[in-house]
């Protein structure tokens, strides 16, 4: 299989794609096209990866082609095994994939405001009250999973999951803008970010060479 991800430093697609690979425990070439570059125009053009029209990231398996975190995620639960990314308890099952869904769909302020970046970590900023309802949302979906079926294990539904996987990258936003947690959420945040793919994610984005302008400013937020 080959993956094609954006800037590890910007690309919260990218790292939710990445490390659903990651836990799929299969091997796979990794592909980044720095974003905005010479380079991911052509990508944008699809002339290479159509039909995914330029987006990432985008999983290759064969003559498959799959250029969503989400269905990567099922994806690879198809290849592998449902148990390795959803809860076994049918009832928990159902609930971390609507957490992974909604992820998907929603929090448009906070992607818009809070812009990913895993190299930066700024002083708090003040928040719009969009951004505000939001996170407040999320906190609730947190505390509901850690509450009903958090017990065994320090992630949302006890075992890191792939309900994990679709909102790490919110947890390194949370951390970038100095976001204030209730006592919960910091140990959830705090044991997604010890996870070792988080962490190697994270790790290699140091690495990169690429610098996007409007990315590394938290009152230029895109």
């Amino acid at each position: 299989m080959k993956l094609i991800i954006g800037n590890r430093a910007y690309s919260s697609w990218s790292m939710r794609g990445w490390l659903a690979c990651k836990q799929s425990g299969e091997s796979f070439e990794e592909l980044v096209v720095p974003m905005f570059g010479e380079e991911w125009e052509r990508h944008r053009q699809g002339d290479e990866f159509a039909p995914s029209l330029g987006k990432v990231p985008i999983l290759w398996d064969g003559d498959c082609v799959v250029w969503d975190s989400l269905a990567i995620i099922e994806f690879l639960a198809d290849r592998v095994g449902s148990e390795v990314f959803w809860p076994e308890d049918a009832a928990a099952r159902g609930m971390a994939r609507s957490m992974a869904a909604e992820m998907h769909s929603s929090f448009a302020n906070l992607r818009r405001e809070l812009t990913m970046n895993v190299r930066r970590t700024y002083p708090p900023i003040k928040l719009s009250d969009d951004v505000r309802d939001e996170i407040n949302r999320i906190l609730q979906l947190w505390a509901q999973a850690r509450a009903r079926y958090g017990g065994g294990g320090d992630f949302l539904f006890g075992r890191y999951c792939a309900a994990d996987i679709m909102f790490a990258p919110v947890v390194t936003r949370f951390i970038t803008y100095g976001v204030p947690m209730p006592p919960f959420a910091a140990l959830y945040m705090k044991a997604v970010l010890s996870h070792p793919d988080v962490n190697d994610w994270i790790d290699k984005a140091q690495d990169e060479p690429w610098v996007i302008d409007q990315y590394e400013s938290e009152n230029d937020a895109a």
